[in-house]
């Protein structure tokens, strides 16, 4: 019986493995054919994407656009199933293949559908006869041609009224910059730039008729395509008149080369204005230049261009010896709300007395950007309505934007615009339309988001951060988004997108099926498969879209969405991009525990500003093998998982614990008591969400003061690492500190420090190895600071990274380190808590420093009563911030000597008592402005308020309180009355090519 029923197992267990066997032949087979559909739907997605980028000069055909939009969606398919197939198949072993049946077999359906579905729409073109490319290509060129004619037309008409207010003075500057009264020198040219609707057009007519001293003008418009032989017969005619022109085109044939030997020979010795209107190519400029101006002329003559491209501009203007590139900018807020008066005929009076008529005007000012075309095409829908109306005629303007006949020009303007990008702008380009209007996008973000999307490409010797940060500038010059805030070198930092600029984005993006934002009214769209999305929380959700195409997932909202149930869901299984920073609801643990599901994350953003709850980064990160960008700051996670060693993709690892909360200081004895006798169970349901992750804090040691983390042995794994913050190298192991020396490709650093010796010596001796570093943030806390831990090691240092920028150090260092003299390359240094005990030696060292621009001091900086900015220091300085530099009963006194920091234009003063004043501001021939803080107190405040007065510069002297606030010995009583003169609003911003945009601290900035 026994061995009946041994027999019979065998028999079964053989069926079953010789079932086995057979399936997984089949599956093999299956996978072999696969492979080869692979190959040809990856030579179709090449031949797609060539077709779409030719196809952009053809959208205005209805069939073609709808072909357009289906292999388009096509496309992104294919795009996707490629992804799929390199995580679940192509990257794994046989082993691990054989494992994965089912999801293999999913893919292979999924690809033998894709092929039968490339050839349907293959033949679709056949059918019904779709392209005739010449003919499309000749009617997208009479369109665009009749579309910058339409433009023009309105914009010329606006002209006078557009005079009526704001344009008096950029008139008068324009004409000082073309310096028309100079007779003698060479030709230059002044370029006039500024995005579409700006005004430039009109500026430049207005300067152009009211000069006349000139021996010949003329005025082209030069558009985006122009014929050479034309535009040379225009210029003879407008310079010499129509005679002239009729007599080079006797005899028959006339070829360019004559006609520009004409033009350069007659120009020589004439001084002339040429004003060439609406220039869009650098190509286009160097062949005008060379055929059409004579290189000789010493007549003084001038040729103003006007162009939305910054860099044009730069370029065309680089053989001057001093910047003629005029940044035309919006109208002042009191000069657009007057414009948008006067085009519906309405009254300063009327705003008094109309209820509401102030706020809805400050807001149609606001959508409008102060744009001259945009507020007189607005207003002229306004003024045939009452003013009840004005509001829903408001909220109406993104969908008037589509078919509202007054709103065409701008529509065409922007569209124009967007139509004139590199395919590779056009996408960067409309990823920001999921940000809300109005939102301050960061240039670090945003970039990161690009290069996680596939839409930067590296090239050969040039890192992808690089290319990315290229394609912001490129989009910032050419008047495509604002900048918003510039760092003290004049990089943007973070950009706006016009109101109008943005609807009309949304719009395209929507009909290009690319991304969807909640909160622009697309609730009610069909059940399209957008690939990129932004919520806000809207309770209406598109419950039709399939998720399961969504490639990026932006959170602005006020709750999850409630179409899953996890930020982490698998329905959003092709994700590459999860950006949480500014969402406004806690975000969980139990959020993060199926981010290793999500296995095409290419970029995290968990940072979080609001309630945050995640203590652990889960082990399963480490399946996330295209990873490039994680941000988990501010969270409460005391250190990295292993795993993590695993991202060898990995770029950006940002990662800081939040301070102790307030009630953990309170509570802290008993938590740890929690932490230690309650461990085992710490998990069950007697404990609340917070005190489990209170006790989780306290076992795993997040309640230390630092805000770094332990990093795991393995860390140099990470080749491609740039950024890593913060490292608490107390906490980590003697082997993975020292392993920080070997991330070669280490741009960015921070750095907290403990009171072990031995590991802060590895420390420096790892930074010294660090070839590429540009930035290094390294502190001591508040706590381990009292325990006798400090900054001294860095005496130990003989060689700094010679690229290094920025520097931030926090903690005591006694004497200044000498390798502080090489730092040739620093821009921005900040010291803090320092306690430098040879003070006048320290200023001097950093004032020798040949490219330091913004100095940050404070709390305990160095020991003395006097800071003193001596002669021949700190010549290229441009920012001062001090804040308690030392105890509050010292005299201290700020000194300027003669001849000191002659680039010195801002001075920020907070919680610091100068109880001895400030000396010397005479001495600061470019001072733009002093501005005390809070908690600061100054002696000889009128002294210092003349001295400003009578300073030849006219700095602001700025107060956030009444004067009696912040003198010590209450001299300027007699003064209060001036007290709002001392109020004023910030000095503008140093003059640079974005002189638009304030510049911020840039206290975040990661060099990139």
């Amino acid at each position: 019986m026994a061995d009946t029923v041994l027999s019979m197992a065998r028999s079964m267990v053989g069926g079953a493995v010789s079932k086995a066997a057979s399936a997984a032949a089949d599956e093999m087979s299956l996978l072999m054919g696969v492979r080869k559909d692979i190959w040809f739907i990856k030579d179709e997605l090449e031949t797609m994407q060539a077709f779409l980028v030719a196809a952009e000069e053809m959208e205005k055909d209805l069939l073609l656009k709808v072909w357009a939009k289906q292999v388009r969606d096509l496309s992104y398919n294919i795009e996707d199933c490629l992804g799929e197939f390199m995580v679940h198949v192509a990257s794994q072993s046989l082993s691990r293949q054989l494992l994965k049946l089912k999801d293999r077999h999913r893919i292979a359906m999924q690809i033998r559908d894709l092929r039968s579905r490339v050839e349907e729409v293959s033949s679709r073109n056949t059918r019904y006869n779709l392209i005739d490319k010449n003919q499309v290509l000749a009617k997208a060129f009479d369109e665009r041609e009749s579309c910058m004619e339409d433009i023009r037309n309105q914009s010329g008409s606006n002209i006078d009224e557009a005079e009526l207010v704001g344009f008096s003075k950029p008139k008068e500057e324009l004409i000082k910059l073309l310096d028309v009264h100079a007779t003698n020198g060479p030709a230059q040219v002044v370029c006039v730039v500024g995005m579409g609707g700006l005004g430039k057009t009109t500026l430049t007519r207005k300067v152009y008729e009211s000069i006349k001293n000139f021996s010949c003008r003329a005025w082209i418009t030069v558009s985006q395509s122009f014929v050479r032989m034309d535009l040379l017969k225009v210029l003879i005619k407008e310079l010499f008149g129509n005679e002239a022109l009729k007599k080079q085109l006797e005899g028959g044939a006339v070829r360019e080369e004559n006609l520009a030997t004409y033009l350069r020979k007659e120009l020589l010795e004439k001084r002339y204005f040429v004003v060439l209107d609406d220039l869009w190519n650098l190509d286009d400029w160097k062949w005008i230049r060379s055929v059409a101006f004579p290189s000789g002329n010493s007549k003084s003559s001038r040729i103003m261009i006007t162009t939305r491209n910054v860099g044009l501009a730069e370029e065309c203007t680089l053989e001057s010896s001093r910047s003629l590139v005029y940044h035309h900018e919006p109208l002042k807020t009191d000069d657009a709300i007057n414009l948008l008066l006067s085009k519906t005929r309405k009254t300063k009076e009327d705003m008094k007395n109309v209820k509401g008529m102030k706020e809805i005007v400050t807001k149609i000012v606001k959508k409008s950007g102060r744009l001259p075309l945009a507020i007189l095409t607005i207003g002229g829908m306004l003024a045939t309505r009452v003013i009840d109306e004005w509001q829903s005629i408001y909220d109406q303007i993104p969908l008037e934007l589509e078919g509202n006949r007054s709103l065409e020009a701008m529509r065409k303007m922007v569209t124009l615009s967007y139509n004139h990008l590199p395919s590779h702008l056009k996408l960067c380009f409309l990823y920001l339309s999921i940000f809300p209007e109005d939102f301050e996008i960061k240039r670090r973000r945003i970039v990161d988001k690009w290069i996680a999307e596939g839409f930067v490409i590296a090239g050969f010797g040039v890192s992808v951060e690089d290319i990315g940060n290229s394609y912001f500038k490129d989009l910032i010059n050419r008047s495509m988004i604002q900048p918003a805030r510039v760092n003290i070198e004049g990089t943007v930092k973070s950009c706006r997108v016009h109101d109008i600029v943005r609807d009309v984005m949304i719009s395209i993006s929507r009909d290009e099926n690319f991304a969807c934002s909640a909160w622009d009214n697309l609730t009610n769209i069909r059940g399209e498969n957008f690939r990129h999305v932004a919520d806000q929380g809207s309770k209406c959700q598109n419950k039709s879209m399939d998720w399961n195409h969504v490639r990026s997932l932006t959170l602005f909202a006020e709750r999850p969405m409630e179409l899953a149930h996890s930020v982490c869901s698998p329905d959003f299984r092709m994700l590459r991009t999860l950006d949480l920073e500014n969402a406004r609801f806690e975000i969980t643990q139990k959020d993060m525990k199926t981010i290793g599901l999500l296995r095409h994350l290419k970029y995290v953003n968990v940072r979080h500003d609001w309630d945050s709850y995640v203590y652990k980064i889960p082990r399963s990160i480490g399946k996330l093998q295209g990873l490039q960008t994680l941000d988990m700051r501010n969270c409460f996670i005391p250190s990295l998982p292993t795993e993590i060693t695993k991202l060898q993709s990995l770029r950006s690892l940002r990662c800081t614990k939040q301070s102790a909360r307030k009630n953990l200081y309170v509570y802290y004895p008993w938590v740890y008591f929690q932490s230690i006798v309650c461990m085992p169970f710490l998990f069950t349901s007697l404990f609340s969400r917070d005190q489990r992750m209170e006790c989780h804090m306290a076992w795993t040691g997040r309640l230390s003061n630092s805000v770094g983390v332990r990093v795991p042995r393995g860390i140099n794994n990470l080749k491609a690492l740039e950024v890593l913050e913060s490292v608490d190298i107390q906490r980590t192991s003697r082997k993975a500190v020292k392993e920080l020396g070997e991330l070669v490709k280490l741009r960015k650093l921070s750095v907290t420090i403990g009171r072990s010796k031995e590991k802060s010596k590895i420390l420096c001796e790892s930074i010294e190895k660090l070839t590429s570093l540009c930035s290094l943030d390294l502190e001591v806390d508040y706590i381990s600071q009292r325990s006798g831990a400090s900054l001294k090691c860095l005496h130990s240092i003989s060689s700094i990274p010679p690229l290094l920028r920025k520097l931030r150090l926090v903690g005591i260092i006694g004497e200044m380190p000498g390798w502080f003299g090489d730092l040739g390359n620093l821009v921005k240094i900040q010291l803090k808590y320092n306690n430098m005990t040879d003070g006048a030696k320290s200023m001097n060292t950093l004032g020798a420093l040949p490219k330091l621009q913004h100095l940050i001091i404070g709390w305990e900086f160095h020991v003395g009563d006097k800071l003193v900015f001596r002669a021949d220091t700190f010549r290229k300085l441009k920012q001062l911030d001090i804040y308690e530099t030392s105890a509050r009963d010292q005299q201290i006194e700020l000194i300027f000597e003669e001849d000191t920091s002659p680039d010195l234009e801002n001075i920020n003063i907070r919680f610091f008592m100068l109880e001895s004043g400030i000396t010397g501001i005479k001495h600061l021939p470019s001072l733009k402005e002093i501005s005390l803080g809070s908690c600061h107190k100054v002696a000889r405040l009128g002294e210092l308020k003349r001295e400003v007065d009578e300073h030849p510069n006219n700095p602001l002297l700025r107060l956030n309180e009444a004067c009696s606030e912040y003198d010590l010995d209450h001299a300027v009583q007699a003064e209060e009355g001036t007290e709002s003169s001392l109020q004023s609003e910030p000095a503008a911003s140093t003059q640079s090519r974005h002189s638009q945009a304030p510049r911020g601290s840039d206290s975040e900035d990661d060099l990139r």
